[in-house]
């Protein structure tokens, strides 16, 4: 599975919608890039929200495809407008020099999603994570050298944090394996701090923790963490981001999305109820006293 960038919402709204009428004009990818002076592989970028569409181009295809609509027109124009502010606004891009490209585009969706879920084995989600915790991590890293860097990638940790407040707060649910709580990450202090903070969020209404106790033995989730975005537009297809030593690798197939939907949904049922979860954690907690 190649490592691709992912898309976000509204570049894949515009390029459903440009395959659609590229579709009805009877053209193919090879016509369709002989109009932009492309290669078919950027028309399947596009057309998968993979690349912004600039545009001239955006004018250049809908005068092929005989879209004439001008209601249409000023629709998809608005769009890629959209598309493309949200690529190069955000909090995010002043931590550039930090900031790799698949985890700005894990940022940039984090932006624009409604819900999170994820299944974590021995980390902390970032999402939760105290800046102690945060900071012993980015350091066992050996990612960043520098004081300001580590610094720097702590600081976007907790504006990721964020999300999880205010109005249009983003729903998180996240089942964690027993290992998560036991893995000791910066020290006994840290640890406790950590645990006693993850269930503090938890109590907010739109935050669900679950853990997965060595008790249950084996399970379908033990092969690596995973995150799964999903999206307030009805057509939007979710993400997939799977977490491994060499890279990320975003996962946008349906059938893929499927699978780790159902994964999770194997994960949640296995594991404690919520609020048996937290008095797990809690008292874990109180055993780095």
């Amino acid at each position: 599975m190649p490592n691709v960038k992912p898309s976000t919402v509204l570049g894949r709204q515009l390029g459903d919608e440009l395959r659609r009428f590229r579709e009805q004009a009877g053209f193919s990818t090879a016509q369709s890039a002989e109009v932009l002076d492309c290669t078919k592989g950027k028309i399947s970028r596009i057309e998968n929200g993979h690349v912004p569409v600039r545009t001239p181009d955006l004018t250049a295809l809908l005068q092929a495809y005989a879209v004439t609509d001008p209601e249409a027109r000023e629709r998809l124009g608005a769009l890629a407008r959209r598309a493309n502010r949200r690529r190069r606004d955000g909090w995010w891009h002043q931590y550039g020099s930090v900031l790799g490209d698949a985890y700005r585009d894990q940022i940039e969706l984090e932006a624009i999603c409604d819900c999170v879920k994820t299944f974590q084995v021995q980390l902390v989600p970032g999402l939760l994570q105290t800046p102690e915790y945060g900071r012993a991590i980015t350091v066992a890293s050996r990612a960043w050298q520098t004081p300001e860097q580590i610094e720097q990638f702590v600081q976007v940790r907790l504006a990721r944090q964020q999300r999880l407040a205010g109005e249009g707060a983003l729903e998180f649910w996240a089942v964690l394996a027993e290992g998560v709580l036991r893995q000791q990450v910066g020290g006994p202090t840290v640890m406790r701090d950590q645990l006693e903070h993850i269930a503090v969020m938890a109590e907010r209404p739109n935050v669900t923790v679950q853990v997965l106790p060595f008790s249950r033995g084996a399970h379908s989730g033990m092969f690596g963490p995973y995150l799964l975005l999903g999206f307030p537009q009805v057509s939007a297809l979710g993400l997939v981001l799977t977490e491994t030593p060499t890279g990320n690798i975003w996962r946008e197939s349906e059938t893929e999305v499927t699978c780790y939907r159902e994964l999770f949904d194997d994960a949640r049922t296995s594991a404690l109820p919520p609020t048996e979860s937290l008095e797990l954690i809690r008292r874990t907690a109180k055993e780095y006293r």
